[in-house]
């Protein structure tokens, strides 16, 4: 797979769709300039084609085997990996991201998708259960019961802005929705048109070279708002992946949680990722405030700050080392050039956010960096408060989708522990500390584990190892659904459920189930891994 000619179309169970309901262009967010071709908007006849085909897959897809299921998945990768070049290069021009950030989000893309072949080969996933029957147990005999998991259905899945590739058409969602056994309807970000047609025609060949249904992929154009919604509401559709703003993670919610039939939504929505900086690692045998603060500064600037772990809030203690923390953030941060962000609305908004957060009382600004050649690059800004303040203004505490923070100043552990269970949920929690610290953050370990989903020691938030310990979620509003993670192997759960097997014979059995197991999966025997010790 390598033509990558771009068509402004939908690709519907692997045809080419012109849309009825109008068009749209993408824009270069370094220029505002309108970039080629023009995109198609499906109607609502149309958009419904792509769910019948996803139902219409279902049943035989839901069916394959290890081996195909792995291998068109392997191939999604392959086919990606060999548009690397033109997509990054159709990627750059629509987000404004550098070459070298989209080369590593290729490269995650590609990375998850064969992780999940993997977890498809072992297939531990099935969660095989075997109960033996015990037919000489007294006062009642047991019978024979087996559990393993199935696929719920076809998946609707949003892709992300700040994520063209990695939270996007073959992105994590896509990727753990297939694995499980899920077809999927992509509905592209109107802010990267282009790449979300290269990689979408990548999956749609790679279900051709692999003799997959075509009708398990289909990726479609639109306005969200109508789009959107009629995905959440249509009935063939069994659970939705989403990324992105807080109140269009909540309409789809909505509108999921009021169907006949209720569905669920695993949505990422907001977090400001709490940085902790205790007193040891301002110290000389932490740290210090001047590698902590240029440490900062790094990780909020990275992609001008579109990130979800970004670092939203900073908890400083007061006194001096904390001063010299500040200090170093005032002298750091003048030498920052704004990046390009993803859209102008984008930009626009953080501009909102900024000027509502400097309009507060108690808010003093530390620093701000220059903004950067071309358009919607605005400068990186860093603001103060004392935590009694914090406290008391929820406006402080708002998520500012860009290079924004606000380094909030605590007088003590109580203080710290109080601002923490004020929070809402949050993606990640860090901690900044040394040895000298343990007894506090042994107390706080509570409060972290309630509040985030992923909670750091040393480093910063921003950057998202894909594994099968990850966890990228968290409580309300961080996610919609806090039991689940968007990235790592977990995420396949999202998409499987529980299905018991009461006295089945033994022909009748699915594999993942069967006594001679011939998918050589992991089976639970009355609660033990067959041939652990007991």
């Amino acid at each position: 797979m390598t033509k990558t000619e771009l068509r402004g179309h939908s690709l519907i169970a692997g045809s080419e769709v012109t849309g009825r309901a109008g068009t749209a262009q993408a824009v270069d967010p370094r220029t505002n300039a309108p970039l080629d071709p023009v995109y198609t908007a499906l109607d609502a006849e149309q958009t419904e084609e792509a769910t019948r085909a996803a139902a219409a897959a279902f049943a035989g897809y839901r069916s394959t085997s290890p081996k195909d299921r792995s291998t068109f998945l392997d191939r999604i990768a392959d086919n990606i990996d060999a548009v690397r070049a033109p997509l990054v290069e159709r990627a750059m021009a629509e987000t404004g991201l550098p070459e070298a950030r989209l080369n590593g989000e290729v490269s995650r893309t590609v990375g998850q998708l064969r992780l999940f072949a993997d977890v498809v080969r072992v297939g531990n996933f099935h969660g095989a259960r075997i109960d033996p029957a015990l037919p000489e147990r007294s006062p009642l005999p047991r019978l024979d019961i087996r559990q393993r998991r199935v696929p719920i259905g076809p998946v609707a899945v949003f892709g992300a802005s700040n994520f063209p590739l990695a939270f996007s058409v073959a992105g994590g969602d896509t990727a753990s929705a297939l694995a499980a056994g899920c077809p999927v309807v992509v509905k592209a970000h109107n802010a990267h048109p282009g790449t979300s047609e290269i990689v979408g025609r990548a999956v749609t060949a790679a279900a051709a070279e692999c003799g997959i249904d075509p009708g398990v992929f289909s990726l479609v154009y639109g306005a969200g708002s109508t789009i959107g919604q009629q995905l959440a509401a249509d009935p063939r559709i069994a659970a939705i992946g989403f990324t992105g703003s807080r109140s269009a993670g909540l309409s789809l919610s909505a509108t999921a949680a009021n169907r006949p039939v209720p569905i669920p939504v695993y949505a990422e929505m907001s977090s400001i990722n709490p940085v902790i900086v205790l007193p040891g690692s301002l110290s000389s045998d932490g740290v210090g405030p001047e590698a902590l603060a240029s440490q900062f500064i790094t990780s909020l600037t990275g992609s001008s700050g579109q990130l979800c772990t970004a670092p939203g809030l900073v908890l400083v203690p007061e006194g001096a080392p904390g001063d010299g923390f500040v200090d170093h953030v005032a002298a750091l941060l003048p030498e920052q050039t704004g990046q390009t962000m993803l859209t102008p609305g984008i930009a626009e908004a953080f501009g909102t956010g900024v000027a509502a957060l400097r309009s507060q009382p108690g808010v003093d600004e530390i620093a701000s960096g220059v903004p950067g050649v071309g358009e919607n690059a605005p400068a990186p800004i860093v603001f103060t408060t004392r935590a009694s303040e914090f406290a008391a203004n929820e406006a402080l505490a708002q998520e500012i989708f860009g290079a924004a923070s606000l380094v909030v100043r605590y007088r003590d552990a109580e203080e710290l522990r109080a601002v923490l269970e004020g929070l809402e949920g949050q993606l990640t929690a860090t901690v900044q500390a040394t040895e000298s610290d343990f007894g506090t953050v042994r107390a706080l370990l509570p409060v972290l584990e309630g509040l985030c989903g992923r909670i750091l020691w040393g480093g910063w938030p921003t950057g998202v190892e894909v594994g099968h310990a990850m966890v990228h979620g968290g409580p309300f509003p961080a996610t919609s659904a806090p039991a689940t993670t968007s990235v790592g192997s977990l995420a396949i759960e999202r998409f499987l459920r529980p299905v018991s097997y009461q006295s089945m014979p033994p022909q009748l059995l699915p594999e993942p189930v069967r006594d001679d197991n011939p998918w050589s999966v992991v089976q639970l025997h009355d609660g033990r891994v067959k041939g652990s010790n007991p």
